[in-house]
């Protein structure tokens, strides 16, 4: 009961946080493309913003991750290590930051004429400074999860997000800096989110430990080595993510950046839920892991994929048959373009969902070196792919690059989940299916109702429809059990 209430709390919390985090993102979405910049303007804010998450892959190097799996550890067994291993990781991002901060800030008109882009080049100053408040909001955030508090890590991102927002408006809306103004807002959110994140950490969680004379031997060492394979991972995910951006800029044009930034944002925020939940869950697997309870494991698992199915592969549906309408009424016409790309990236959403409930799952399974290999892997065949499409197919050509390269990594992730659990496959063919009922009796209604689409009541409407059927459906064939998810939602 306890690791069901504390599960509870965290994935509200999370919920909360990374909610928050959607709507300020969307807000802030709609007041740019709408009323403030240009598609050209947006275009260039999200290359800047995919450069400096780049350059940031080498100041994170993967300590906090590799921090939080050893304080995960080392409270059950020794937590008088736990000091160590904070100062350890922290003294080195700290030491990687300044490196990879003042090479961004000297190098960022070199980086702009490489890439062909001068208007760039001003924001990379401020990049740089952003980069630093950014990678330490993120570590704390990190540490919180090792500890199992993934309440604080909401907190951090609450003061994160909700600053950027205040922020960015202020400079861009107010004293009209343009893009510039909309990055010195996440560089605020991002500063005021790291202040608050190490306060809560000293005060709550380091200066709790009672301290060893000195850490164990070796410490250091082990916690560099388990970075290296989330670093790894880490970088296959920028390549994933970043470059993309990137090339798009480089083979094609700002504009063509700002229609792929705007559909991946709204296909990553249709995410949260399951975001949250993989967050909040992964801790307890490496604690049952080291108390040898893998069968309970393998149940939450099995549960948390059969609910995650339920909502996301209906939910991709919707998005596909609503993306054209919705980018038209919601972000206006000029950001058109961002509609077929949108429906491919439906695709994405689903294959994103599986991957937040089980990729960080098995870093504190202890399997973050297959994981990183398998990202690795794919993250340079999907900067191959892109290559190739993105000259022949446009910005399309960057989402069905990712569409196809994120599914043979979601595969490999979930077979290596399977064979870390006692996991049968045979238990999720009844689910699967009377998901596949469920999406094709929600899917064909909203399709014929989207032909009323007008305006945004109409386009709410009809997404409301389509939440209805999907809730009558998923309740009437049983996946949907409304009492045992009302408890655990208000459990305390």
């Amino acid at each position: 009961m306890a690791v069901k209430d504390s599960l509870a709390r965290g994935l509200k919390m999370t919920f909360l946080a990374r909610a928050v985090h959607v709507l300020s993102n969307a807000v802030l979405m709609v007041l740019l493309t709408r009323f403030l910049l240009s598609p050209d303007e947006y275009g260039i804010l999200f290359l800047a913003l995919s450069i400096i998450g780049v350059a940031r892959l080498f100041s994170d190097l993967g300590l906090a991750k590799s921090a939080a799996r050893y304080v995960t550890e080392f409270k059950e067994s020794d937590s008088s290590q736990v000091p160590y291993v904070f100062e350890t990781a922290l003294k080195y991002r700290l030491l990687f930051i300044g490196i990879v901060g003042c090479a961004l800030a000297l190098g960022r008109n070199y980086v702009a004429g490489l890439i062909g882009e001068p208007a760039v080049a001003p924001l990379l100053l401020v990049g740089a400074a952003y980069l630093g408040f950014h990678s330490l909001s993120v570590f704390n955030a990190l540490l919180f999860q090792g500890f199992n508090c993934v309440s604080w890590s909401a907190l951090v991102q609450v003061v994160n997000n909700v600053n950027r927002i205040i922020f960015a408006v202020l400079f861009v809306f107010v004293l009209g800096f343009g893009a510039l103004g909309a990055l010195l807002g996440y560089l605020v959110g991002a500063a005021l989110g790291m202040a608050v994140g190490f306060v809560v950490l000293y005060k709550y969680f380091y200066s709790n430990y009672e301290k060893a004379d000195e850490p164990e031997e070796g410490l250091s060492r082990r916690i560099l080595e388990y970075s290296a394979p989330m670093m790894i991972t880490r970088g296959a995910g920028v390549l994933n993510t970043k470059i993309d951006t990137i090339l798009i800029g480089v083979l094609l044009n700002p504009a063509a950046v700002g229609f792929y930034t705007l559909a991946k944002q709204i296909s990553s925020s249709l995410t949260v839920l399951a975001g949250s939940l993989g967050f909040s869950i992964s801790p307890t697997y490496g604690e049952q892991k080291v108390n040898e309870q893998l069968d309970r494991a393998s149940r939450m698992y099995r549960k948390t994929l059969e609910y995650t199915l339920l909502l996301y592969l209906p939910g991709a549906v919707g998005v596909i048959i609503v993306a054209e309408p919705t980018i038209r009424i919601v972000f206006g016409e000029a950001y058109l373009g961002a509609a077929p790309v949108l429906q491919v990236l439906g695709i994405y959403v689903v294959l994103r969902a599986i991957n937040e409930t089980t990729t960080k799952a098995l870093d504190f399974l202890g399997r973050a070196r297959m994981r990183a290999i398998a990202k690795g892997s794919t993250a340079v065949a999907n900067f191959l792919l892109n290559l190739v499409l993105i000259p022949r197919l446009g910005v399309v050509g960057a989402a069905v690059a990712t569409v196809v390269t994120f599914g043979i990594y979601t595969f490999i992730n979930v077979a290596v989940m399977y064979s870390e659990l006692p996991l049968d496959s045979t238990r999720l063919l009844r689910p699967v299916a009377l998901v596949g009922v469920i999406t094709a009796g929600m899917g064909v209604p909203v399709l014929l109702a989207t032909r009323y689409v007008s305006d945004v009541f109409s386009l709410v409407g009809v997404v409301l429809f389509g939440v209805a059927i999907w809730s009558v459906l998923a309740i009437r064939t049983g996946l949907l059990d409304v009492g045992s998810t009302k408890s655990f939602l208000l459990s305390e």
